[in-house]
């Protein structure tokens, strides 16, 4: 999950500087007047989600599977935990009567 996280920042800040980069040489048009570090960002975050979609499909698809196995891991022991707590309500029950 770190690793997709990671991927996925390097890919903005790989998308800002290039952006940068264009509005310095003036390719791309710059912000109305203070506002260039945003337009910068904004058309970063842009650029950059649609590239993460498809660039990073193999790091997204192994950290889900990454996240599917610890929640899978957490429900069974939810399960079994229940299920000892209901052996020892029954119990306690069968003790009383």
């Amino acid at each position: 999950m770190l690793r997709y996280t990671l991927l996925r920042l390097g890919l903005f800040v790989g998308c800002s500087a290039v952006i940068w980069g264009l509005v310095y040489v003036r390719v791309l048009p710059a912000g109305l007047g203070s506002s260039n570090l945003l337009w910068v960002m904004l058309l970063a975050l842009v650029i950059s989600a649609p590239l993460s979609f498809v660039l990073l499909r193999g790091a997204r698809e192994a950290a889900a599977a990454h996240v599917s196995q610890r929640v899978e891991r957490a429900r069974r022991n939810f399960e079994a935990t229940a299920s000892h707590e209901d052996a020892a309500d029954d119990a306690a029950r069968a003790a009383q009567s």
